[in-house]
């Protein structure tokens, strides 16, 4: 069931998962950040980002860019959708990723899962990116996606 924190950005608002706790963001390029708890400590982080129109390069940029942040992107799947007449596109991805700034250090980690939605709105692209342990992420496809469509489908 999705309640929680409601967020706006860029004129769509979205409410996230029960389980998804509310975070301070950690750059001023984040709207808004949760933590998702997994077993054992085993948690995801999703990030909320949204630049204005044409910010951040366009679909195909900013999913290449994050497959390039697993040392070999397994089971890439990119589907497009289109919720209401907003068109969305839908990334997942699993293996070694490496964490860390653009510019910085990486820290190889095993066994993590990308999960990222990217909605083509009127006031440019939300970017919606959950990283973490492979099995927290899996676990939380459905609850993104209903939360995009519920955001969307009005």
């Amino acid at each position: 069931m999705l309640h929680a924190e409601k967020i706006e950005i860029a004129g769509y608002s979205f409410s996230s998962p029960e389980k998804w706790v509310s975070s301070t963001p950690t750059s001023k390029m984040r709207k808004a950040q949760f933590s998702v708890p997994g077993e054992n400590g085993k948690n995801a982080e999703v990030a909320f980002f949204h630049f204005g129109n044409g910010g951040a390069g366009g679909v195909k940029a900013n999913v290449d860019r994050w497959m390039k942040q697993f040392e070999e992107a397994k089971d890439r799947t990119i589907k497009s959708t289109v919720i209401g007449e907003v068109p969305v596109t839908y990334a997942q991805a699993h293996g070694t990723f490496l964490s860390g700034s653009a510019f910085g250090p990486k820290t190889p980690k095993p066994n993590y899962a990308l999960l990222a939605a990217i909605i083509s709105g009127k006031n440019g692209s939300i970017f919606i990116k959950m990283t973490g342990p492979k099995e927290t992420v899996e676990a939380q496809v459905s609850n993104m996606k209903k939360m995009v469509l519920n955001s969307l489908d009005k």
